[in-house]
Parts: structure tokens; sequence; C-alpha cells
């Protein structure tokens, strides 16, 4: 095994339970990245919220962003591959949400939009580090096309959102889940996968040479893609059943486990 690139999610991944890189984790990607590993974030989260933790890693490379729909440099910050959601599809979304009084957030251009702030926009506000924006109304009737949409609710309640959202918009969309109340919607041909191979191409790198570390079933299609897939001891078990192999949890430093026994190949 001749790991060129590795790719990992952040939450419930890369980051603690304090949703922060612990200071091993730190030390052995830099000690991966030493030994001419590029390794890159691959994750649901915004771009402005996922570039800190890049930077913070001193990565200098292109970064995996909103399930794959933005894959943008952490330093030059030059976009390689943006694709929103159809503007009709994802009004034609908005509006069921507002019809059903569900909770939905939209980002466009880098910048969180909520109807209005509530205790979900303040709960998503504090565990991102990103300011939300209120737009009132017009949160259901964008005017540019949104990157991704996110719903937060009890995971019950997602499943019914999931179900409503798949009916209606189902080849529209590329629907999953990130955590047990994040329903996650982008534009149909986008996932954590596909972005991996537009990367891995512009890096002339193969997928036998590609490790993806990930948690949640927004990270299924990338741990399918690489050529080894490492599932966190917290995933949830389809991505352990699809993974090559199972790391620590991430309080438990899984990723620089992953790293060291993979990729730095030490006992």
């Amino acid at each position: 095994m001749d790991i060129k690139l590795v790719a990992v999610d952040l939450d419930d991944t890369l980051l603690d339970k304090s949703n922060k890189v612990s200071p091993r984790t730190a030390d052995v990607i830099r000690k991966a990245v030493a030994q001419g590993v590029t390794v890159t974030v691959a994750t649901g989260r915004m771009y402005q919220s996922a570039v800190r933790f890049a930077r913070q890693l001193e990565l200098d490379v292109p970064i995996i962003t909103y399930n794959g729909a933005l894959i943008k440099a952490c330093l030059s910050e030059e976009v390689l591959f943006e694709r929103p959601i159809e503007l009709e599809t994802a009004r034609g979304v908005l509006q069921l949400f507002k019809k059903h009084g569900w909770y939905i957030q939209s980002y466009i251009d880098d910048i969180l939009c909520v109807e209005e702030i509530n205790d979900k926009a303040r709960y998503y506000e504090q565990m991102t580090k990103v300011e939300a924006i209120a737009v009132g109304d017009m949160v259901y009737n964008p005017q540019k096309a949104p990157t991704k949409l996110l719903a937060i609710a009890e995971p019950s309640e997602i499943e019914v959102m999931w179900q409503t959202v798949a009916a209606e918009f189902g080849d529209k969309l590329y629907i999953t889940k990130s955590k047990a109340n994040y329903l996650e919607m982008a534009h149909p041909s986008v996932n954590k996968g596909q972005a991996l191979c537009f990367l891995a191409d512009k890096l002339n790198i193969t997928r036998e040479q590609i490790m993806a570390v990930g948690d949640s079933l927004n990270d299924l299609d990338m741990i399918k893609y690489a050529g080894w897939g490492v599932a966190m001891g917290n995933a949830v078990e389809r991505v352990k059943n699809s993974a090559q192999a199972v790391t620590l949890c991430n309080h438990e430093d899984g990723v620089a486990e992953a790293i060291i026994k993979y990729v730095l190949r030490q006992d």
C-alpha cells in the first residue's frame, strides 16, 4: 500500500468531542505531509468553517466542502470546482419546508442564510463558529442558487423529511445525513466520492493511492471510492461495513492511528 492522498472528514472524525484537532493528530498529519503525502479535508461544512482547520494544520491544498459541491484551495482560495443546486429545485425544496414548518438553512456564496436566529441557528453558529444571517421570508425564495441546503431536526423527523423530499425531488438532489439530526441536500452529481475523484485526477493520483477516513452516511461515497477506506470507531454501521478497516473513535485520535498504521506504516 502506497498512500499518496489522505482525505479526512471533519465532524466526528478529525475533530474530537470539543470540535478541535488534538495535538497528537495534528503532529501525525504534519509528519505525513513532511513525507510527501497530500492530506486534505472532505466535509459537509461550508468553506469558511472548514478552512480554519486546514490552515491550523498548515495544509496548502484544495479542500472538499459542502459534500463536494465546492472544492477550493486553502491558501490561494482558487475555486477548482463548484456546483450549486439548480435554482428552481432549491426554491421547490425550500417552499416544501416552509409548508411543513420545518427548519432549513441555505448556503449562498459561502454565507449561511436562515429565516430567523432561533435555537437551531444559534446551535449551528456555536458549533461551526460561523455567523448566520437572518433574511426572513427571502430564505424560501433565493435569487441565487444555493450551494447546499441543510435541515436540522430530531432524528425521527429527519427520516420523515428525507422520505418527503426524496419522493418529490429524488432525482434532482443528492440527499444524505452527516449527523443523525442533519439532513443534507446538494446537486445530484455531488458527493465526496466524486469530489475525491476530481481532486485525485488533478493531482495525478490513482484511487489505489488514496485513503479516506469518515464516520457518517455522507462519507460513504468517498470510503467506497478510495483504495483504502477507513471507518472511525464511532462510525455508523453502513460506513463500517463499506470500509477496508476500522480505526479508533474520534476522541481516541482515530485519524492519527489510521495515518500511523496505513500511511506512515509504523506499528
